[in-house]
This record gives structure tokens, sequence and C-alpha cells, in this order.
């Protein structure tokens, strides 16, 4: 993308010229997260929930192509016809596509044209931008969307590799082990911290950027409750394990138990047992379990049996917004560069740590519409209204999330089955 035709903007029009930059460094990140990648590895789809990396990169600059620059800038010529059904994802009004079990067939195109695909539309964008440079043009809030829609992507590119890499028999990493700082005091005890009842404002706040499912704000009712200060640890998953909770029907939930037996759940994904203990697949390679750090990628239904476990419970998606709205956006992102849970840290005066980043917390709220919400019109409205359906919601971000994506008013959403992300949680319980 060419840097120039976006910082030359009118001064006058500082939230252009702010958008195009988070543009471009969008851009440029998904780029460089597949940089350390072989042409095999971005072609290979590890399972059906997954992507093949290329097909993410491809995908993205399709979404920009089809919804800003085809119907917003005058005479751009698609790159490829052909792109709209093998890059289309679930945009039934866009047309038949590849299915998405399959998407690890598209051995053509080839990466190379995949990147001059991304060189196109990001030079028909900077082009748009510039052409808008005096005023605040009608697909300002498709951009955003755009943006925003990308760095999803970012994360499933991290998590889609961490799935590959897991299931190649070699064991490969990402990258090289990274040094970590020397932690700060670390909290190992559990503490717990309470929240007053009441009717609380609930959804995204009147004129920031947020997806349609974080609107309409509305009214909650919630009683009194208790949150853990910290996220459940490998070290507590551990004692779950070695108690036979995987083999204790009473603890589960009937679909849950089901699953436990169908796939031969025995522990987190990517855990495996070795002479020398426990040890974690990780982006860096097969790594010994770091007990002091939050357990990652566990489905609802074993969140939902180890707060049984412990006589506890999840949280409500609501409970964790009132807990987490007055608290700063700092965390363990992407831009940590961690890439993996990390233990929590802070004096014993401190409050609710690990809200945001680390691991996607799991709520006992069931993924559903909020009242009076409405999808917006037009291919957009299938982003996330139709899905509302057998999924629970998650809140928070995770080690691989970029950081300036988060907020507390955003709802993620899985099937209960699903443990491929970095997924964990935080116990809840009631006040009596």
């Amino acid at each position: 993308m060419d840097r120039s035709a976006f910082v030359s903007l009118a001064p006058s029009c500082a939230d252009n010229h702010g958008l195009a930059e988070r543009l471009l460094e969008t851009r440029k990140l998904s780029v460089e997260l597949a940089a350390p990648l072989s042409a095999e590895d971005m072609a290979v789809q590890a399972m059906d929930d997954a992507s093949p990396i290329k097909w993410h990169l491809a995908h993205t600059t399709w979404f920009f192509e089809t919804f800003i620059l085809a119907p917003h800038l005058s005479g751009y010529r698609l790159f490829d016809e052909a792109f709209n059904y093998c890059f289309n994802s679930y945009y039934e009004r866009l047309g038949p596509r590849q299915p998405r079990p399959k998407r690890g067939l598209l051995t053509r195109p080839s990466i190379e044209r995949i990147l001059a695909y991304r060189e196109h539309v990001d030079h028909a964008l900077s082009k748009l931008m510039v052409q808008s440079a005096a005023t605040k043009p009608i697909w300002a809030h498709q951009l955003e969307v755009g943006v925003n829609h990308e760095q999803q992507h970012q994360e499933l590119m991290l998590t889609d590799i961490l799935a590959l890499f897991a299931a190649n028999p070699l064991r490969p990493a990402y990258r090289a082990v990274q040094s970590r700082a020397a932690p700060q005091r670390r909290r190992e005890s559990l503490r717990w911290i309470d929240f007053p009842g009441g009717v609380h404002q609930i959804g995204l706040v009147d004129g920031s950027f947020g997806w349609d499912n974080e609107t309409p704000r509305h009214q909650a009712l919630i009683h009194p409750f208790r949150l853990a200060d910290r996220l459940v640890t490998n070290a507590e998953w551990l004692e779950f394990v070695e108690d036979g909770a995987y083999g204790a029907a009473t603890l589960w939930l009937s679909d849950g138990w089901a699953a436990v037996n169908r796939e031969n759940w025995r522990a987190p994904l990517y855990w495996e047992q070795s002479d020398d203990g426990w040890r974690e697949m990780s982006l860096e390679g097969v790594q010994p379990l770091e007990l002091a750090a939050p357990v990652a990628h566990v489905s609802y239904y074993e969140a939902d049996a180890f707060a049984r476990w412990a006589g506890k419970r999840l949280p409500t998606e609501f409970e964790w917004e009132v807990a987490a709205t007055s608290l700063p956006l700092t965390g363990n992102f992407l831009a940590s560069d961690a890439l993996r849970p990390v233990p929590a840290e802070g004096a014993l005066k401190d409050g609710l740590l690990q809200m945001f980043g680390d691991v996607w917390e799991w709520t006992q709220s069931a993924y559903l519409p909020y009242p009076g919400y409405r999808p917006p019109e037009g291919a957009l409205g299938e982003y996330n209204g139709k899905f509302m359906v057998n999924q629970h919601v998650l809140r928070g971000g995770s080690c691989v999330t970029p950081a300036h994506h988060m907020r507390a008013s955003y709802r993620n959403f899985f099937y209960p089955h699903q443990r491929w992300q970095f997924t964990g949680l935080r116990l809840a319980s009631d006040i009596n």
C-alpha cells in the first residue's frame, strides 16, 4: 500500500487520516503474521473450523473489494471475478462459494497471486482515501468494519496456524521461544471481588464503533455476585484432571458428557503427557506446561464442568460486562508478543486481573439478540444476526487479539464444543 497517499491527507480531516493509518497498519500486520510460514504451510486446512492462511489473506482483501471498492470507487476493476466464489465466506446474498470444510483444496490461486491481489486492492483503497480527503465519506463506516474484520482474521490466522502445527507430527514452531521479563509478584492465591446487584446499562456506548450484536444498549437486572480476581490456571486444571473429572459423568452437561466420550477428551486441547510431566503445544512448539498461566483451549462444556467441580459457576455475560466496564483496556494482547497466556501479576491491593487479554472467557450466557435488535440491511446484515443460536458468549479477548479491537461490550461467540481458540474461564458465584 502506498503510505505517502495516506499521510498526505488534509490536516482538517483528522478522522480520515486516523482511519487510513489504522487501515495501513492492519493490512501490513496480516502479511507480517504470515511471513514465518512456507507456501505449503499457508495452503493447508487443519480442520473444518480452521481456514488456510492464504484464504484468510485473500478473504479479508475480498471484503474490502466487495463492500467498499466495487460500490464506491468509480472505474474500479475486479482483480479476478472467480475470487468471489473462492473467498466469499458465508454471505448468501453474494452467491455460491467454496464450502468451508474444503477451503484447503484451493491450491490455486498461488500465494504469489493472492499477494498480488492484496497489492491491487490496497492501491485502490489508497486512491479512494485520497479522493475523499476533504470530507467524511459515506463508506467510512464500512471501511472501519473492514479494518475490524481483518483484525478478527489476524487472531484466527494464529489460532489456525497453531491447530495446523499441532496436527503435524514434526510439531513445528511458528517462532523460536522468546525470553520474557522476570515476573513481578504473582497472584497465585484466588480472591473474590463482590459486586452489588441492580439495574445496569449493557451494550455499546452511543457514538463508539462496535458490532451490531452489541446493540441496542439496554437495561439488565443483575443480582449481587462475586467474581474471581483472576483466571483459572493450568495448575488448578491439572487438579481437575488428576481428580478424575473427565470420567465423572455427574459433573457434565449431557451434551458435554457425550462430547467427552465421543472425542476422548482427557485434558485441554494441546496438552500432552510425557515422562517429564505435562507439556503443551504452543506457537513456540511443545513446551513444559506453565502451571501459573491461565488454562486455554477448553470448550464451554469443560469450563462448565470445572466450575461445577469447584463448587462455583461461570459468570453471565452481563455480570462480566458490569465488572469490566470501569477497567482500563490493558492486558496480554497480540502486541505484547507473548503469543500465549501468561500468569497473573499484581499486588494484593489490586482488584480484578486479566479481564482483558490472555484468554477469551466463557460465560454461561447463550448468544442471543439484545432486546430490540435488528440486523443491518444488505449483505453485511449476515455478519452476526444469523448466528444467534446454539452458541455461547465469550468476553475479554485473548493473547492473540489486537488490542485496539477490544472493548468491554465486545461479544465473541462459539459453539460449546469448540476449543481451538484461546478460550478459558473465570469463576463466579452468587452472594446469598
